[in-house]
């Protein structure tokens, strides 16, 4: 039976956590991510989950011992945002090559430096090429069932890939929501009561070596193991997800639109600027404007079918970035959805925002402009930055 509770981004994942009851957490406090760890940390002393928490003394080392248990076997989680991640960054590419599903809480958190602690997604975007499949969550609710997917897409053992799934710091991860919970019995039945490993670093008949150096021989041949699995992940995580949905009533896709069947002028977001955008996107309609919203959920593996199909028959369409690839060629989600569109015969014209950067407001007055723009693309310059001071 669902229960509806009000709880925040961190205390939503932090539950999700509880219910998945996971073999090993390593973790180190980071704000806004601290919280997350710190409510499963109470769960495990009074009890309520079976598992080993590793309080290790860097976030490198979290994602080390995460890597020794996940190829030990065992179903393992962790959280973290920002510099913490940064600082695991090391260790993440090893994770994905040794094909261990971990399941990760990321709060996104602008990087250093300027030092800032608040919100924009540099910190998953600069590691969207470690082999991790991402996913970005609008709100509480959505970062609560991707937790719960998440363990059944990493552990798939046609991918055995690690997943992270975001929230946006501050915004989402303290900020009160109204959520649906599921039965503690229900999680436990759609997840599996436990992870089924291929192999195992504990399994003394049938013994294996994990982590030998890996020269010209083979280490090509590696790699492109785990960009195959990338390329079935989008398959199994929409398997997933309508299992989810069948069993739970809440339906999740690669990408999701609002109000963009019919939409000339569309906004390309991540996270929780979709919500605001919506609000936007009802007042241009009730101007007569045709105002659309596309919502990439996963970024990772990237869905660039999926958004040319469902952008192919805008005029204009504006992609929004809370980071920058400081390449001058516009943010990471402009560059890879420009490139998706590449092969369509008519292309509507793109243009990029890159806005948000650290905790920077977006307001309704912002998407109003960005519309507004859209309906006079031609003079838009190609990428601009959208509430920066001059």
């Amino acid at each position: 039976m669902v229960k509806v509770v009000a709880k925040t981004g961190n205390e939503a994942m932090a539950e999700a956590m509880r219910q998945i009851n996971p073999d090993v957490v390593a973790a180190y406090p980071i704000t806004p991510a601290t919280e997350i760890v710190m409510i499963f940390a109470k769960y495990v002393a009074d009890g309520l989950v079976d598992t080993e928490f590793v309080a290790v003394e860097s976030e490198h080392s979290a994602m080390s011992a995460c890597v020794g248990a996940s190829a030990a076997g065992g179903r393992v989680m962790t959280g973290t945002s920002s510099q913490g991640l940064v600082y695991m960054y090391e260790i993440l590419p090893i994770a994905s090559s040794l094909r261990l599903p971990i399941v990760m809480c990321d709060v996104n958190r602008a990087i250093s430096g300027p030092i800032n602690i608040h919100c924009d997604h540099s910190d998953t975007m600069a590691a969207q090429d470690f082999g991790w499949i991402q996913m970005f969550s609008e709100n509480s609710q959505e970062a609560y069932d991707g937790l719960i997917q998440a363990i059944r897409i990493a552990e798939d053992p046609r991918l055995r890939l690690p997943t992270m799934v975001t929230t946006d710091g501050f915004i989402i991860s303290h900020c009160m929501d109204k959520i649906e919970l599921l039965d503690d019995a229900d999680v436990k039945n759609f997840i599996g009561a436990e992870r089924k490993a291929a192999d195992s670093l504990l399994n003394l008949d049938k013994p294996v070596t994990i982590g030998l150096i890996d020269l010209q021989d083979y280490y090509f041949e590696h790699r492109c193991q785990v960009a195959d699995a990338m390329k079935n992940a989008k398959q199994v995580i929409l398997e997933v997800a309508d299992e989810f949905a069948k069993k739970f009533g809440r339906k999740y896709g690669l990408i999701d639109g609002y109000l963009l069947d019919d939409a000339e002028y569309v906004v390309v977001a991540l996270g929780s600027t979709c919500g605001t955008a919506k609000v936007v996107v009802d007042e241009m309609r009730a101007k007569g404007v045709k105002a659309g919203l596309l919502k990439i959920r996963v970024f990772r593996p990237f869905p660039a079918e999926e958004i040319a199909a469902a952008l192919s028959k805008a005029k204009a369409v504006a992609i929004l970035d809370r980071s920058d690839t400081w390449s001058a060629q516009g943010g990471h989600v402009f560059t890879e959805v420009r490139s998706g569109m590449f092969d369509l015969k008519a292309r509507p014209k793109m243009i990029n925002y890159i806005y948000g950067l650290g905790g920077r407001e977006i307001n309704l007055e912002h998407l109003r402009q960005v519309f507004g723009d859209l309906q006079n693309v031609d003079k838009q310059p190609l990428v601009q930055y959208l509430g920066v001071r001059e």
